[in-house]
């Protein structure tokens, strides 16, 4: 399928950052970032882009690694480790100011979604700036970032997965009771049976088709209900 958007480039605090950005078919939709696993911008995250503008969204996922991808587990985790957080805070928020300068997005805050380590940053951006109206934190982990959660405005759908092993099951579940005792709204779907990464189509190893189906559901569901114009 070919694919519905295309790379740009947009300002970060006096720099000037990559992305990609996919358009809904009406042309006009609610903005939502999409933020990369450790593997990078690699076109896994592009089709998440892709599929979201489908769905009727305008979505832009930035590159936090100014270019660099990875496509083995220890280059990844170096990358990973790697982030600059305070810079990649700054494309964060150029990344939000991008999305809602574009004419195509409706609305006044948009959503973030992310996945393994952008699961963990789309909360982290969530906490730091208000322009964002919904996460979607899918199965996030990254043992640098710090989250102050008296920042967070947004409503929290957590994507998590019973059989993790990066983000195990007592995990998840303490994420969600820190959220409700910080009196955040918050929904955590635990889906029984699968692995990290299971809504990723391009890893044989643990992706599966009716549990990615049925969380890719509640994902636009509730992407819709809160980003509504």
């Amino acid at each position: 399928m070919a694919r519905a958007g295309r790379d740009i480039e947009f300002a970060s605090n006096g720099e000037r950052v990559r992305g990609y950005l996919a358009l809904p078919p009406r042309k006009s939709g609610p903005g939502v970032l999409v933020l990369q696993e450790w593997w990078g911008l690699v076109d896994h995250i592009r089709d998440v882009a892709d599929r979201l503008a489908r769905e009727g969204f305008v979505a832009l996922a930035p590159d936090l690694y100014r270019g660099k991808t990875a496509s083995d587990p220890d280059a990844a985790g170096r990358l990973m480790m790697d982030l600059e957080l305070p810079r990649a805070a700054r494309d964060l928020d150029g990344a939000v100011a991008a999305l809602l300068g574009e004419t195509a997005t409706a609305g006044g805050t948009v959503g973030v979604i992310g996945f393994c380590m952008g699961g963990q940053l789309a909360l982290f951006a969530g906490t730091r700036n208000r322009r964002i109206g919904a996460v979607v934190d899918c199965y996030g982990i990254h043992p640098n970032v710090k989250l102050e959660l008296a920042g967070l405005a947004a409503p929290v759908l957590g994507i998590f997965a019973e059989r993790d092993a990066f983000v195990p099951l007592a995990a998840a579940r303490a994420l969600e009771a820190e959220l409700r005792a910080a009196g955040k709204r918050t929904e955590f779907s635990i889906f029984p049976g699968v692995d990290h990464a299971f809504l990723n189509d391009t890893r044989a190893d643990v992706y599966d088709a009716a549990a990615a189906e049925r969380a890719w559901g509640l994902i636009v569901s509730f992407l819709r209900a809160e980003l509504a114009a």
